[in-house]
């Protein structure tokens, strides 16, 4: 009797509890398929975590691939509102979320992302666009370590993409400002499938300590497969985005090992407070593996958007013109990747980043800044030599 009365009240309050609809448009296919699927879990993990902390609302997700194609983006954001989402979140590279958000801005819808750093794309004027990083957090981070390891010239390899070519001059500015004046930049256009010509050139020409590249993980495989044969005599290889990750270190483990990248995030993961480790947990349980940086930060905009729709809602804007958008700029709150608030453009205001380094073991070790490290840095080291030798 007593356990009939138990599971009536629970699902009495199941049914009381409102659900929303948001979309998730990703590229879950395509050249940014890898990023994608790891933003995905993230979300869902949010998701879920939302749901089991209380029983007045729940969030349902609507997942579109969006092939990694603008176009397709497009047509994803189009079709979620058609489906009746109260908001979106996601999108992954500057040239996808700019008309995605573009079209959801027209349908009124508010627009979530972790994955477009384009400085313009918050100078739009769109009221409902919101992002927890850009491109400003990712130069800081870099330029940091360059002075940190006392760097003296870095060649600067980027897509001629519009987020790359705005991190790039980023980067060249803080390094700049910080006394690194011998910086070499070469941009290429996006789909090179050869990259020996330019690393050849960086080689002879710049011989730089270091090598940043700010590019896609495609472009990155590319460039490290090169160097890896014509043996530049650098000190190390550093990427930005998407490339200190799990992932990358299971799928190429001879291409990254000792390469750099941004990174929020070790891994294994070792989170220093209460809340990391229920992130952990929660998503431990789901996929039955370890969350990457990518997943952290796809966690925490999942994470302030739901909470935001659970406060309009409870207050009656949901629904009206503008409602969530408030809700969303009254965000304060410490969260997986520190402090998030949004300012009027919609942007994340204390965001950085953290320097990371694959090492031995399928390893991604935090190294910079020192309050943030968690391992020691191995420098000089290039993926192509082991204990000083070639391979």
């Amino acid at each position: 009797m007593l356990l009939g009365i138990l599971i009536s009240s629970a699902l009495a309050a199941d049914c009381r509890a409102a659900e929303f609809l948001v979309g998730v448009p990703l590229s879950l296919s395509g050249g940014l398929a890898r990023v994608g699927s790891e933003m995905e879990r993230g979300i869902a993990t949010a998701a879920a975590d939302f749901n089991q902390s209380q029983s007045r609302h729940r969030i349902r997700l609507l997942v579109q691939d969006d092939e990694s194609a603008p176009a397709k983006a497009v047509a994803a954001v189009e079709r979620l509102a058609s489906q009746g989402v109260v908001a979106i979140v996601g999108g992954y590279s500057s040239n996808i979320v700019a008309p995605a958000s573009d079209s959801a801005n027209r349908l009124g819808l508010v627009y979530l992302t972790s994955g477009a750093l384009s400085q313009g794309l918050s100078r739009r004027g769109l009221s409902n666009f919101f992002r927890i990083n850009d491109n400003n957090g990712y130069a800081r981070a870099v330029s940091r370590f360059l002075a940190e390891v006392g760097v003296a010239s870095v060649s600067i390899l980027y897509s001629n993409r519009d987020a790359s070519q705005e991190l790039a001059q980023l980067l060249l500015r803080h390094n700049q400002a910080r006394g690194i004046r011998r910086n070499l930049m070469h941009g290429f256009e996006p789909g090179v499938q050869d990259f020996k010509p330019l690393l050849n050139k960086v080689r002879l020409r710049d011989k730089p300590d270091i090598i940043v590249m700010i590019a896609y993980e495609n472009d990155y495989i590319g460039m490290l497969r090169a160097a890896r044969v014509l043996k530049p005599e650098v000190k190390a290889m550093l990427g930005v985005w998407g490339l200190a990750t799990s992932k990358m270190a299971a799928d190429f483990p001879e291409l990254v090992n000792n390469v750099l990248g941004a990174a929020l995030l070790s891994y294994p993961p070792s989170f220093k407070t209460e809340a990391g480790r229920r992130f952990y947990a929660s998503y431990h349980a789901r996929y039955r593996n370890a969350p990457d940086y990518m997943s952290e930060m796809a966690y925490v905009q999942g994470q302030v958007l739901f909470e935001a729709i659970a406060r309009a809602a409870d207050k009656g804007s949901l629904k009206r013109p503008g409602g969530l958008a408030a809700e969303l700029r009254n965000t304060r709150r410490d969260t997986l990747i520190g402090p998030l608030s949004f300012d009027a453009n919609g942007d994340n205001p204390h965001f950085t980043q953290y320097i990371g380094q694959h090492q031995d073991g399928g390893r991604v070790v935090l190294v910079s800044p020192a309050a943030q490290a968690t391992g020691k840095l191995n420098y000089p080291a290039v993926p192509w030599q082991i204990k000083g030798k070639d391979q």
